[in-house]
């Protein structure tokens, strides 16, 4: 029996239709349940992408977690190396410090001996009157000598300021510490006061900058400024000698 196109099955009427037809009668819907069996086939294939996709995410954890590791242990080792870079640094600046202070303290001590000197030819008569002209003509010395190092400070300045810059280039820095060294092998008043050395150990040591905003050039460097305070006391105890060395050639 065929329903016209269109036409709608009442539930009711089932039974009677298919008794009419000679068939057994089924009372289960048109929208009956799949088979049990597809029903399993769903569930296996569900639990089997749900593993492989558990399995890939276990996976890609584990890697990250290497990685993780692995990066942490390359920084640990290179964070060792700054910390053994650093110390060294920090013990050379000490050790070369400590020295300049000692060396500085003899310094003043030679100072305090030519100037009780001094005192005492300035009160003996035609030896007093020598020794300030002596004393006249080194002091024209010690004044070159002095605008010599201030010179050099401004130059020293200029390149621990570039050191502690973040946008100037290095080179620039590299220019002003090779034309400094020029300087320091080729004048003679640098060259008495061996200046070459003094700077060469400023440019390896001294990496100490203020604060990042501070616009002060002196707050820059510390070696620097031990050693501009070291040779300006040179420069006086110089003048001294050379005062000494021209009277005794003239006697």
């Amino acid at each position: 029996m065929t329903l016209p196109t269109g036409t709608s099955c009442p539930i009711g009427a089932i039974p009677a239709m298919t008794a009419a037809a000679g068939i057994t009668p089924c009372w289960s819907p048109c929208w009956a349940w799949p088979p049990s069996k597809e029903i399993e086939k769903e569930k296996q294939e569900y639990y089997r992408k749900e593993s492989t996709l558990q399995k890939d995410l276990e996976g890609k954890y584990r890697d990250i977690i290497t990685e993780n590791r692995r990066a942490v242990a390359h920084l640990e080792v290179e964070l060792e190396k700054e910390r053994n870079r650093t110390l060294s640094y920090r013990e050379a600046l000490v050790s070369q410090s400590r020295k300049l202070v000692e060396e500085r303290k003899l310094l003043e001590l030679e100072q305090e001996k030519l100037e009780q000197e001094k005192q005492v030819l300035l009160r003996s008569g035609a030896e007093g009157t020598l020794y300030q002209s002596c004393l006249a003509k080194e002091e024209e010395w010690q004044q070159r000598a002095n605008i010599l190092l201030k010179e050099f400070e401004e130059g020293l300045k200029e390149r621990q300021d570039i050191y502690c810059s973040l946008l100037v280039p290095r080179g620039q820095r590299l220019e002003i510490e090779k034309n400094l060294l020029v300087k320091a092998a080729t004048n003679p008043v640098a060259m008495s006061l061996h200046m070459e050395s003094g700077l060469k150990d400023i440019f390896k040591h001294d990496n100490y900058c203020g604060n990042v905003l501070n616009r002060t050039r002196s707050q820059n460097g510390k070696l620097m400024w031990l050693y501009l305070r070291y040779w300006e006391l040179a420069v006086e105890l110089q003048k001294f000698k050379r005062v000494e060395k021209a009277m005794l050639g003239k006697r």
